[in-house]
């Protein structure tokens, strides 16, 4: 059982990924961080001693504070949360005991400048499924735009966004994979759940329906969200609630069916 005010990884590992994920706050020293400078997916650096610097963009948040090892700096940092009103609590074991849970972490250095995006408007599959990756489990705050196909180099280049899901970048098709593969590759999110879901949208993307029978099902549902809001970001709104559920059958309810009649005993 964890401490009082604590959580497991565990715990934490199934809360990530879900729209009730809490905010992640990584307060390592800056040697430990070297030794390993990886993330726990959608955590940011927050200096251990500053923390309350950052009140007013976590008010009525759940936070979990991350250290070393679950000791003093994410425990201080965590009360310090606390006698501000925030429901926070520390990661049991910190970094340590979550990297020998073999639980995903994410190399730091990919995840600079990723806070905006670019990509084709009018989204169908990839366009919003990457874009559900990104917010779910690299950063939540992230900016995605949608413009002509024409405009999306230009676009990248004067508003500083990462292109993705276009030709002739880096965030994009490679070999047979969509470009939600390429980015679970380079944000180290290869988990099973991930994975399974990557094969769906792999599936609807590139019209490889026999790769995966539930990708009928997430291509009309994407061409009728494609149909149905004429507004790019309103449909990547209604978008993100699809992929939400289509995480928890992945992680979850691969295997439940059903039938009707319902059995009787």
């Amino acid at each position: 059982m964890p401490g009082l005010n604590h959580i497991t990884p565990a715990q934490l590992s199934r809360l990530i990924g879900t729209p009730d994920a809490p905010i992640l706050l990584d307060v390592r020293i800056d040697s430990d961080f070297a030794d390993d400078p990886r993330l726990i997916p959608t955590a940011r650096r927050i200096p251990h001693d500053k923390v309350t610097d950052h009140l007013p963009e976590i008010q009525q948040k759940h936070c979990v504070v991350i250290c070393h090892k679950g000791k003093k700096l994410s425990e201080g940092a965590a009360a310090r949360l606390r006698s501000n009103g925030i429901s926070a609590e520390v990661l049991d074991g910190g970094i340590v005991d979550w990297a020998t849970a073999n639980l995903p972490l994410t190399r730091a250095a990919i995840l600079k400048g990723t806070d905006r995006w670019v990509t084709r408007h009018r989204p169908k599959i990839d366009r919003i499924a990457c874009p559900w990756l990104i917010r779910r489990f690299v950063n939540p705050k992230a900016e995605f735009l949608y413009v002509p196909p024409t405009e999306v180099a230009g676009v990248a280049q004067h508003f500083n966004a990462l292109p993705f899901d276009c030709e002739d970048v880096f965030w994009t098709h490679r070999e047979d994979k969509c470009s939600f593969e390429t980015m679970l590759t380079e944000f180290d999110l290869e988990t099973e759940a991930l994975l399974r879901l990557a094969l769906v949208v792999r599936a609807a993307d590139t019209n490889r329906h026999d790769l995966a029978p539930e990708a009928a099902g997430l291509l009309a549902l994407s061409v009728g969200l494609s149909r149905l809001y004429k507004d790019d970001l309103a449909q990547l709104d209604a978008g993100m609630a699809l992929y939400d559920a289509l995480y928890r059958w992945a992680r979850d309810g691969q295997d439940e069916g059903h039938d009707w009649p319902a059995q009787k005993p």
